[in-house]
């Protein structure tokens, strides 16, 4: 296999862990404060970065140069993970996975502002696409509620948390000064945690971990290593291997990915009208895909 198709593996793979935080995020967030579930998760998946990082000689003096670069990015990554969690308590997992597949359209702009990166008028047609079938899903496919704007809370409060992804890349690309992957990405985590841990005080005390259902440990885990840990991983080694909009065109694989997560729950199809919206989004991943 070429280091392009072990690129385009890793990334489907990507997809497919991002999405479960979706499914097994629904089943947990009425359990848990979103708050202390991400600071949990990031420190969890801090200490598994810097052990990694340990190992493979991933910590140099650069890592803990200009210290103030972590706490902007984990602030931002901290909304994104926050709002995903609170939008889950009210909104589905596909409609919310559709909302995570304008995080191109988002980026597009936030390239151009941070580092002036220009959009080609076929990238920009097919995240046009893959917006159209985004909003079909979030919108259950009814042109009334399309045409009235009728957006959930749990949708409009995840749309903020994508913003906040959305700056997140072309800020990390922005700041980064050639520190070794595994140590930035844990430092990125630490401060995380460290945000979180402080606004969510109160409730980290007050929380009954032993009343915990399963299902709450279960997304704990898998949010903290695997859609964590594993997927920082998979997106750097994407990167060195494939072109930028080719790695971001695996976000529109998404929602097809939640429809197998829900369906392997056991939650069942989601409504017809909705598969024309999914449909859109795939297509936006091959136009992408073929430049």
């Amino acid at each position: 296999m070429t280091e392009a198709g072990k690129g385009h593996l890793a990334m489907f793979c990507f997809s497919a862990l991002v999405a479960g935080s979706f499914s097994l995020g629904g089943l947990a967030a009425p359990f848990i404060d979103p708050a202390v579930m991400n600071a949990v998760r990031f420190a969890i998946a801090a200490l598994s970065l810097w052990g990694l990082a340990w190992a493979g000689n991933g910590i140099t003096r650069q890592v803990f140069r200009a210290p103030w670069r972590y706490g902007l990015l984990a602030g931002l990554f901290a909304i994104y993970f926050v709002t995903m969690f609170e939008g889950l308590k009210t909104a589905s997992p596909v409609s919310m996975s559709a909302v995570f597949t304008l995080n191109p359209a988002l980026t597009a702009v936030f390239g151009y502002v941070v580092l002036r990166q220009i959009t080609t008028g076929w990238m920009a047609l097919a995240i046009a696409v893959g917006g159209a079938g985004a909003l079909w899903v979030i919108f259950d496919g009814n042109v009334a509620a399309l045409r009235g704007f009728e957006v959930g809370r749990g949708e409009t409060v995840y749309f903020w948390g994508c913003i906040a992804h959305a700056l997140y890349s072309p800020l990390l690309r922005r700041l980064n000064r050639g520190e070794p992957a595994l140590g930035f990405t844990a430092a990125i985590l630490t401060a995380g945690a460290v945000l979180l841990g402080i606004w969510a005080f109160g409730p980290l005390l007050a929380t009954d971990w032993s009343a915990l259902p399963p299902i709450v440990w279960v997304t704990l885990v898998y949010v903290a290593l695997p859609a964590t840990g594993v997927t920082f991983l998979i997106l750097r080694y994407a990167t060195l291997r494939l072109p930028s909009a080719k790695v971001m065109a695996y976000t529109y694989l998404t929602p097809s990915w939640v429809i197998l997560w829900e369906i392997g729950l056991g939650k069942g199809v989601p409504p017809a009208l909705v598969l024309p919206g999914v449909g859109l989004t795939v297509l936006a991943l091959v136009m992408l895909l073929r430049e």
